[in-house]
């Protein structure tokens, strides 16, 4: 069978970068914390296609992807009250499954 050796492989060293700032860095170390190696390093590997040129565009793209992703600052959640109805409704279910449970027992003969 004949092979052919084009996989391509990515290393991005997350700590030692000079293209990023140290803010980016600590948000990347967080978000993309499971695909980055105990020395924070990032490893991508693409054997797709049989071309080692496009199995280069592939991982850059794949690269650029990632701190992409990486980096978007997620919106903090704003809580808000209950509403009311919602509350009743919780309250209602519960007072009915009570008196369903309540009725299941024998009557108390005194």
């Amino acid at each position: 069978m004949n092979k052919v050796a084009s996989k391509v492989e990515l290393t991005f060293d997350l700590e030692n970068s000079a293209g990023l700032t140290e803010d980016e860095k600590t948000l990347l170390g967080k978000t993309i914390a499971n695909r980055l190696t105990k020395e924070n390093i990032l490893l991508l590997q693409c054997e797709e296609s049989r071309s080692q040129h496009k199995n280069k565009e592939l991982v850059i793209q794949r690269f650029f992807e990632v701190l992409k992703e990486g980096l978007v600052v997620p919106k903090k959640r704003i809580r808000t009250k209950t509403p009311r109805s919602v509350v009743k409704k919780r309250l209602k279910l519960k007072r009915k499954v009570a008196d369903k449970k309540s009725n299941r027992k024998p009557p108390e003969i005194e």
